[in-house]
């Protein structure tokens, strides 16, 4: 029996193979093997939410999945989110503009969590922004700041894909 097993994973876009530990976290691979310490751990029981990253395009908990599940599969952190270095994804835009962050360490599982909710909801109310963030813990913001971050990207989101407005008068 091996002690280690090869895994191949795509993260934010790139492809990294290792020799891992078959208990070894995602939520450690990403921290500890790539660097990327934007996904945070804190309860290490999938309950706070603060670990949350893309898994194949979905929310997912990495503190409650092993390194080798990972295999083969797609991940997302925050880090891949922005798209280019001096440039923020608009949902880190309108949660900075909203103050929907204080100490900033729940916010990478926000943010991970609210991309996939805002592409598959584009007008959400705030009712469904309060249940899509439910399973967030936050101690720092009291939430409504957040709520507003998601209302704000949202608005901007639609404005974009609506596109310019003509001007009255013109031809379009």
């Amino acid at each position: 029996m091996s002690d280690t097993y090869r895994i191949s994973v795509t993260v934010n876009g790139q492809r990294h193979e290792r020799e891992v530990e078959p208990r070894l976290l995602l939520s450690d691979f990403l921290r500890h093997e790539l660097g990327l310490t934007g996904t945070h751990v804190g309860c290490e029981h999938g309950v706070c939410g603060a670990c949350t990253v893309l898994f194949d395009g979905e929310p997912a908990r990495s503190c409650i999945l092993l390194a080798v599940q990972a295999d083969g599969h797609a991940i997302t952190t925050v880090e891949g989110l922005s798209p280019g270095p001096e440039q923020l994804h608009p949902l880190q835009e309108a949660f900075w503009e909203c103050h929907g962050l204080q100490c900033g360490f729940c916010t990478p599982g926000f943010l991970m969590t609210l991309v996939p909710f805002l592409e598959e909801n584009p007008d959400p109310s705030e009712t469904e922004i309060r249940q899509a963030i439910s399973g967030n813990l936050c101690r720092c913001t009291g939430y409504q700041h957040i709520v507003d971050a998601v209302k704000l990207a949202a608005e901007r989101q639609a404005s974009r894909s609506a596109g310019p407005t003509p001007t009255p008068g013109r031809a379009a």
